[in-house]
């Protein structure tokens, strides 16, 4: 019996890696979202937040396929959604918020490992509105309103005044 090179090894252990990687951008692409939502909340400097989110959902039966998306990232959590209509299985969301995560993690994998449906378009602005955020522009009234436009959203921020008298609300 000969043994294998080290050489052999790895270059299985690249072509599983690769199938692993495709298989998450095939899953991604069918059953994930890149989601920015601008919501109230009057704690904020212009009463609005802008709030990117990754997002992944299966039932309960494929829960392990998101278990395997979260090891791979090493970030994120599974949360639960329990469902209220007529389907008697709570849906389970692996989510990426965080801000670091999201530009260290999610941001370069997908910029390398393209989307093939249209859902690159929802990630081209969600890597572009994730990157204004990490670098602070939403803290200015024209970059906050440049990554709502980003969005497609259209708000009407706060009066001067109703800013001002939030921000001496807050302390």
């Amino acid at each position: 019996m000969s043994k294998r090179s080290n050489n052999e090894s790895r270059a299985e252990n690249q072509q599983e890696r690769l199938v692993q990687i495709g298989w998450i951008v095939g899953f991604v692409d069918g059953e994930g979202c890149f989601s920015i939502s601008v919501f109230r909340n009057r704690t904020t400097r212009f009463g609005w937040q802008i709030f990117p989110e990754f997002v992944v959902t299966q039932s309960e039966k494929s829960l392990s396929t998101l278990k395997q998306i979260k090891k791979y990232f090493s970030c994120g959590n599974i949360f639960i959604n329990r469902r209220y209509d007529n389907h008697k299985t709570p849906i389970y969301r692996y989510c990426i918020r965080n801000i670091a995560d999201l530009e260290k993690e999610i941001l370069p994998f997908f910029e390398k490992y393209k989307l093939q449906s249209a859902k690159q378009q929802d990630f081209e602005k969600f890597s572009v509105v994730v990157r204004m955020l990490r670098s602070k522009v939403h803290l200015s009234k024209e970059g906050f309103q440049e990554i709502v436009k980003i969005t497609g959203k259209s708000i009407e921020l706060e009066s001067s005044e109703t800013t001002r008298q939030a921000l001496l609300a807050r302390g």
